[in-house]
């Protein structure tokens, strides 16, 4: 493998020569602009997001010279730096399944319903309010929305709402909130910013990455108050049945669902006082169990749940951490630091060349937790070469992390909105959810990034 490695750099070499010095033969055949350029080709083909990660390891390993076997090793025993945030998400994900399987978001609904059913602006500022606490409160994840939306489609339809409109709604609430507010999700992106970071040679806590995230909210805000603006305009949708489960009208709280409540303000309050998900988490599971939120016999079909909503995320997030250290030990930081420095020329051009990194990065994998190990172990030296603070490197690195999660195909946070909206087969996944989410929040994250970091 070191001599294909080495054959190989010289027929890059040749093909560098002819594009008459444009492109260095040291970055074509750096290890880490290498593997992250298959990755995200990869992945932009729509090629399974593990395999293109495994692939791009290998990748890296071919042209750092490094053997597959030892190459393994080290990607291997990167995957722990992960490990407690996977944990976490699994843990998240036995709570969401113990929500889906109650009442307690069809209460919510029907109570919502009534409240914002004859406004139409209220009604789109209410959905967007309301699904924020489904990432830092009651930490659903999107499993609500298959039950929040498709009843209400008959009131978008009566009001005649751009659902364009409604899925920016809701890719904000799903955003927005663990971008900037450390609780639930926010705590796990908060935490995976602050471990690769201090495993990359800037040591931050939760607080500090606290102090310069709610900026995000700037961007976020404005993205959303202009997607309501655009889409103003009535727009006319066929009254077509939806399969609704159940009749939320007729549901009323029980014991069970008092005992989920119980079992998710316990999960909040521990999480605040010990500032650890798994803790937090598992404290709320364990409350459910005892107070029969979650039926003994019923344990196994819960924590399967839990699973089948969490554990790709989490896997990703391990198999992302152990490419991160491969990266690392492939050498290729360094000089693709020096070459991204010179390339940047100034604070602002190097602040819009990481963050459209980032995007691209996102828009692939399709998840921003998954995103941070990768960037992070490129951005922190480079942050440093370029002379950014502490806090904007924070800043960069969060919000190259979250930028891409609104307008990706494959992500959490428009496949939710569209799996709801799409009901009764008049919403676009494309053109209705990505699209729009994508202008209206990528771009504001951009410019707002590259502004902030500059004066911090």
């Amino acid at each position: 493998m070191p001599n294909l490695g080495a054959k190989f750099k010289r027929i890059l070499g040749k093909i560098a020569n002819l594009f008459k010095g444009k492109f260095m033969l040291e970055i074509l055949t750096n290890p880490v602009f290498a593997s992250i350029l298959v990755m995200m080709l990869l992945c932009l083909a729509k090629f399974n997001v593990l395999l293109s990660i495994l692939v791009s390891v290998f990748v890296a390993c071919f042209f750092a010279e490094i053997a597959p076997s030892e190459g393994i090793k080290i990607f291997l025993n990167g995957m722990s730096g992960n490990a407690e945030t996977s944990l976490s998400y699994v843990l998240l994900g036995i709570i969401a399944a113990a929500i889906a399987n109650s009442n307690l978001t069809a209460i919510l609904v029907n109570k919502v319903a009534n409240l914002v059913s004859d406004k139409k602006y209220l009604f789109i500022i209410s959905i967007a309010f309301f699904s924020c606490f489904s990432q830092n409160l009651v930490p659903i994840h999107i499993a609500f929305i298959p039950i929040l939306i498709p009843p209400l489609l008959s009131v978008m339809n009566r009001l005649k709402i751009d659902r364009r409109a409604v899925a920016c709604a809701l890719t904000f609430a799903l955003q927005a909130p663990y971008m900037v507010i450390p609780y639930g999700f926010g705590l796990i992106f908060f935490g995976v910013i602050a471990k690769n970071m201090t495993a990359n040679g800037m040591e931050v806590g939760i607080s500090d990455i606290s102090s310069v995230m709610w900026l995000a909210a700037v961007p976020f805000l404005l993205g959303l108050a202009a997607a309501i603006f655009w889409f103003r305009k009535e727009r006319i949708y066929e009254n077509r049945s939806v399969k609704i489960e159940q009749d939320i009208s007729q549901i009323k709280m029980t014991a069970k669902e008092y005992a989920i409540l119980a079992g998710l303000l316990i999960a909040f309050v521990v999480q605040i006082l010990t500032e650890s998900m798994i803790f937090g988490a598992l404290s709320g599971v364990l409350a459910m169990i005892v107070l029969q939120g979650i039926k003994y016999k019923d344990i196994d079909f819960t924590v399967n749940g839990g699973l089948a909503i969490m554990a790709f995320i989490a896997f990703v997030m391990l198999v992302a951490s152990g490419f991160a250290e491969v990266m690392k030990a492939t050498g290729g930081v360094n000089e693709l630091v020096n070459f991204c420095a010179g390339f940047a020329g100034n604070k602002f051009g190097g602040a819009l060349m990481m963050l459209i990194v980032g995007l691209i990065i996102t828009m692939g994998i399709g998840t921003s937790f998954g995103t941070v190990p990768i960037i992070a172990a490129i951005y922190c030296p480079l942050c440093v070469e370029l002379g950014f603070s502490v806090a904007a490197a924070i800043l960069l690195i969060g919000f190259a992390g979250g930028l891409g999660d609104a307008g990706s195909p494959a992500s959490d946070s428009t496949l939710g909105p569209t799996s709801g909206l799409n009901a009764d087969g008049q919403h676009d996944h494309i053109w209705d959810t990505c699209v729009p989410t994508f202008v209206f929040y990528n771009i504001p994250l951009i410019i707002f990034g590259a502004i902030f970091a500059v004066f911090l």
